[in-house]
């Protein structure tokens, strides 16, 4: 298997695929995470992941290591009645997008873009939460512990929130995590294997 590059500093991201035993390193390039207004939130996830794992790609060239790796990229939006809700800008607003998802359900939204050489494939994985109602104290008490500031949603499924308030789920537990990792590694390696053969 060529060398995979995680396209991602998300420590989630990390440890899915630490807990997957894939041998990996991670390489990230910053890129503007804006969208054009038009795409729906499941080509809002793929159109930044792909723009992430060509970042890295062109980062690599440059360094002249352009060849001989398999880049991984992913995205993941929170969708609530077609609206997507991005990451809190401060504590008033992560208590604002917490008390919007109680007692409902949403859609987490993951775009992954995986580049094996001259070969691009791209996928979304989509997974229904519902939460229960949550008091505002529930609320305060997990943003001032956890301060889910840097996640989509305002909150983590891996952490407290996870285990007290959400009432079901429906799909991939570790694409709300941030990364469908089962379906990752069947692409990977089908998207590898077909590669081999070719020669």
């Amino acid at each position: 298997m060529k060398r995979i590059i995680l396209a991602s500093g998300s420590p989630r991201r990390k440890q899915l695929l630490e807990l997957a035993e894939v041998p990996f390193e991670v390489i990230v390039s910053e890129v503007d995470e804006s969208y054009p207004e038009e795409l729906s939130p499941d080509e809002i996830a793929l159109y930044i992941a792909s723009n992430k794992a060509w970042a890295v790609r062109r980062k690599l060239s440059l360094e002249g290591k352009g060849e001989g790796h398999t880049i991984l990229a992913a995205d993941t939006v929170v969708v609530l009645e077609n609206e997507v809700i991005g990451k809190p800008q401060n504590r008033q607003h992560a208590i604002e997008i917490l008390s919007h998802l109680s007692g409902k359900t949403h859609k987490v939204i993951t775009g992954v873009c995986i580049l094996n050489g001259d070969e691009k494939k791209m996928f979304a994985e989509e997974t229904l939460v519902a939460f229960h109602d949550l008091s505002l104290a529930q609320i305060e008490y997990y943003i001032d512990k956890y301060k889910p500031y840097d996640k989509a949603g305002a909150y983590a499924i891996q952490e407290w929130i996870g285990a007290v308030g959400i009432k079901s789920i429906k799909g991939d537990f570790y694409n709300v995590m941030g990364l469908p990792v089962s379906k990752v590694m069947k692409e990977m390696v089908e998207m590898i294997i077909a590669s081999q053969k070719s020669k």
